[in-house]
């Protein structure tokens, strides 16, 4: 971060930083919560996710509002300006992150008291423990501003992927072995699609973090650049 002559500047800057930190650290717990809820058909913990989305959508309109106040005050250039508006889309993809985990816990209640099959736990915990792994380097890339820490987590992106496709595979044999599985099965294919779905955010804000550290807008592996405007 620019050090300036105006200490409120960087006041602002890091006040906007610790919004977005905090909302990771919130986003992370709830995504850990939300699976651990699923598996031992913990419902208390489930509805206790789903209250926690509110606190998140609460700090990233603290930090909407004070960074449009930075921009109209302070007017910011160059790299304090892809900071800012690095820092607000990075935020919506925390808050994606948590709505995703107030989805998994949502349909954990849906679910019931069922024994999930001990191979798609074992999935299901690799998966999230694979996607929080990542959502935690790329918080730490954006606090040290690490340009190498992100293409890393850029590049990790496939085993998530993999990983999912083995576990859809092995969901879908569930159901096809006993009707009966159809529905918890189909409840568990969308709760692996969201913890999939957390890699991809997690790989978006890798990516903003290179714009902010190299003011350029990368082009990750899906074909498309994150539109800074």
């Amino acid at each position: 971060m620019t050090d300036h002559t105006v200490t409120a500047f960087d006041d602002d800057l890091k006040y906007i930083t610790g919004k977005v930190t905090e909302m990771g650290g919130n986003a992370e717990n709830m995504v850990a919560q939300a699976v651990s809820a699923l598996i031992k058909g913990d419902h208390a913990l489930a509805e206790s996710v789903v209250v926690q989305d509110l606190v998140l959508d609460n700090l990233q309109h603290e930090l909407d509002e004070r960074a449009v106040l930075v921009i109209a005050k302070r007017q910011p250039m160059a790299t304090d300006l892809r900071e800012i508006i690095g820092a607000l889309r990075m935020a919506n993809d925390l808050e994606r992150v948590g709505d995703l985990g107030k989805n998994i816990a949502k349909r954990s209640k849906e679910i019931g008291d069922v024994n999930h099959p001990k191979k798609v736990v074992r999935g299901l915990d690799h998966l999230t423990s694979l996607a929080l792994e990542q959502m935690k380097n790329v918080l730490d890339a954006y606090v040290n501003k690490d340009a190498k820490a992100a293409r890393e987590v850029l590049s990790k992106d496939d085993e998530i992927d993999q990983v999912y496709t083995s576990l859809f595979r092995e969901l879908l044999t569930y159901m096809m072995e006993d009707p009966r599985n159809i529905t918890f099965c189909t409840h568990l294919l969308f709760c692996a699609k969201n913890i999939e779905r957390i890699g991809d955010h997690a790989t978006n804000i890798a990516e903003t973090i290179l714009y902010i550290v190299t003011g350029e807008a990368e082009l990750s592996k899906h074909g498309t650049r994150p539109e800074f405007t």
